[in-house]
């Protein structure tokens, strides 16, 4: 079972369908979620939400999210969810020209989260700000809009986006069913 921490994104459902053509999924309220629980999940996905993080007091978020920094099983954050895993790890969220539309995005680093999908791939904006990669991270793509489209840890299977792979078709479709399979074989091991 997928565990999706809603922040709040009118996009959850579409990440919800999405996973539940693989396996069974839950939908908490991300300051709903409970860290002791965790390891019953094959892995977590941090949706994105109507917040502007460069408007907001981080504390409360950084506090409330701290468990992001010791899970053990597969995270990826979508959007705000991306934004936070920086903030979590030392990063830093920044304004940008705000963008809503589809951006072609350069993959440059090998990483699972993108198997069977091409270097260059389309999928839809809906930001206005970006976050840098912290430290023990790795930047894996680009597109000319942000710098950080997508990024994962050197060590563990936490992963970013910027975009939303939940409304992008089939490569985002693909992206979420790559990251399924990354949970499903770290749960086998």
């Amino acid at each position: 079972m997928i565990l999706i921490g809603d922040c709040g994104s009118n996009k959850t459902p579409e990440i919800r369908k999405i996973i539940e053509e693989y396996t069974e999924c839950e939908v908490i309220p991300l300051l709903d979620i409970e860290p002791d629980k965790l390891m019953q999940y094959e892995g977590v996905i941090l949706s994105g939400a109507p917040i502007l993080l460069t408007e907001e007091k981080t504390e409360h978020y950084i506090q409330s999210t701290n468990w992001i920094k010791s899970i053990e099983k597969p995270l990826l954050g979508i959007c705000f969810g991306h934004q936070l895993i920086g903030l979590q790890f030392g990063g830093m969220v920044k304004k940008m020209r705000e963008d809503r539309d589809f951006q072609e995005i350069e993959i440059f680093e090998p990483c699972a989260l993108f198997d069977r999908l091409p270097l260059l791939i389309q999928m839809k904006e809906d930001h206005c700000e970006f976050v840098s990669v912290p430290k023990g991270f790795k930047l894996i793509a680009s597109s000319d809009a942000c710098f950080n489209e997508a990024m994962s840890s050197i060590e563990r299977e936490i992963f970013g986006v910027q975009f939303h792979p939940e409304v992008s078709g089939l490569q985002g479709v693909l992206m979420l069913e790559n990251f399924y399979n990354i949970c499903k074989t770290k749960n086998s091991m």
